[in-house]
């Protein structure tokens, strides 16, 4: 397992990667032609990924996210050093808290 911040990439093998993924749209790149994973609400930072590969996200605030890395990629963030990640699939999965009443994903 992979983590930055409140970011966390758990590597799963391609025949564990669920059907579904593949009718997902694949989300686009920033201006920066990076692939963003989470976005700072309060900085505006992002942990984005370098590198060819795709990214598809499942409906709602909680949906799963995949990301499919063919020669492998590094995870940036303008507070946290460079993380390289091996090619593969990996399930991204964003930190949530709870507040009274709710939970909620953590604001960077």
């Amino acid at each position: 397992m992979f983590r930055q911040g409140d970011v966390l990439m758990v590597p799963v093998g391609e025949t564990a990667v669920p059907g579904r993924v593949a009718g997902l749209a694949a989300q686009p790149r920033d201006a920066r032609g990076r692939l963003v994973l989470a976005l700072g609400e309060v900085t505006g930072h992002a942990h984005a990924v370098v590198g060819p590969g795709e990214l598809r996200r499942e409906p709602g605030l909680f949906g799963a996210a995949w990301l499919h890395l063919p020669d492998g990629g590094r995870v940036v963030h303008e507070e946290h050093a460079a993380i390289p990640l091996p090619k593969g699939w990996y399930r991204v999965v964003r930190q949530r808290e709870y507040v009274p009443g709710a939970v909620r994903m953590v604001a960077d």
